[in-house]
Formats: structure tokens, sequence, C-alpha cells
């Protein structure tokens, strides 16, 4: 945590802020809107890892439309310096990265993040100032943080897995559901555990007790439960 701030944490409501981006100026709520939005960042441009990772987020990002997200990246370099990468990126990776990256050579908005790196003292820019991890916030349409993970700068993200959480966080709101380890969209979800038998009987039909705090149902759309 960076000195004198206090944490965000789950359920905290995102922090607004301005922003110039590579799609034009930005007011972080209204872009947002009604829509759900991944805010990741990145702790330079024109480095390798960076480049691998918005290459795979450019190609996953008509399945997070498909899911009502926005995706909106940061790095910690200037507007210029973002158009000039977006060449690269689309070129090694044989993309067309169409969604907005914040500029933030200042930091102000990775220190209301909270992104900075304080554990690897070499990564600074020339003038000694810390660079971002690897942080990704998953924020829903009320504003507030659903998600956290913070990679080191030297690790690229899974952003398959990024999209299952969204799917699990999106069908856990409709539904009164939790998914289990490694579930993945499709597969069967726990019934919540506020939900009676006798309730269950109706909202999930055929659902499956394997101990009275552990009950299997179907995920709403799919085949019957198995264990």
């Amino acid at each position: 945590m960076s000195p004198d701030r206090n944490p965000l944490r789950l359920g905290s409501i995102a922090p607004d802020f301005e922003a110039e981006t590579t799609e034009g100026p930005i007011k972080f709520h209204d872009f947002i809107g009604n829509s759900w939005v991944i805010l990741f960042s990145h702790p330079a441009d024109f480095t390798p890892v960076c480049t691998t990772e918005l290459g795979v987020v450019a190609r996953l990002q008509p399945k997070f439309q498909e899911r009502n997200v926005k995706v909106i990246g940061l790095s910690a370099n200037g507007l210029e310096s973002h158009k000039d990468w977006i060449k690269d990126i689309n070129e090694v990776n044989d993309v067309d990265l169409q969604f907005p990256i914040i500029a933030d050579a200042d930091r102000k908005i990775s220190t209301l993040y909270d992104m900075l790196d304080y554990q690897d003292l070499t990564n600074l820019d020339a003038k000694g100032i810390p660079f971002t991890v690897r942080s990704v916030f998953i924020i829903d349409p009320k504003k507030t943080i659903r998600l956290t993970l913070s990679y080191p700068a030297s690790t690229g993200r899974n952003f398959d897995e990024i999209l299952r959480v969204v799917d699990s966080l999106q069908l856990g709101d409709k539904n009164r559901i939790t998914t289990p380890a490694n579930w993945k969209h499709g597969d069967d979800v726990i019934v919540h555990p506020s939900v009676s038998n006798e309730e269950a009987a109706t909202l999930f039909p055929g659902f499956k007790t394997v101990k009275p705090y552990l009950r299997f149902a179907t995920q709403p759309g799919t085949q019957p439960a198995t264990i």
C-alpha cells in the first residue's frame, strides 16, 4: 500500500478521475456509465510483457463487449508514446486495438489506485519515480470494486481468468449462487447458503445435495447438474 493512503477494498467505490486517453479525454465514472469495467495498468510503454498483454486484451475485446464490459488500460507514459506503442501492439499481435489507454506520466491515477511498485526497486523511470505493477480492477455498473489483482511487473496476466471472474460475478448478481474452484462458464454452480432447500427446489430444480452446506445446481440455461 502506498504511504498515507487508505487501501481500496472490495466493495469500495472506485475513485473518479479525469484523464487523457488514446481515445480522447474521459471522466472515469461517466466512462463506466451502465457497464462493467476492467481497469488494468502497465509499468511502461514499449515493454515486452505489456505488448503481449495488450494484444491479448485486444483479441478478447469482443468477448468482453458481449458481457457489457469496457476495458481501459493505463501506462505510466504520455499520450504520444501510447499512440506510437499501439502501432507496435497491432503489428506484433496482428490485432486492431480499439480500447483507450490512459496517459499517466505523472502517476496521479496510479497513486489514486495504489498501483505503484514499492517492492521492485529497479522498476523506476529515469527520474527515479516508481512505475506501476500490473494491477487489475473489475468495477461494476454501480462503480463498486468487485475484484483487485496485483501482479509483479515481470509476470504477464491471465486474461482468460479475468474473463472467468466476470462471468462468475455477473452470474452471481443475477442468481443466488456462488461458483466452485476452477469453475468456468457452463459448469455447475453452488447454491448460495442463504437459500433454503424449499427455495432451491423452485429456483434450481433438480439441485444435488453433497453436504447440507454444499449443493450443486445447473447453471441457468445449461443441462442438468452433475457431481
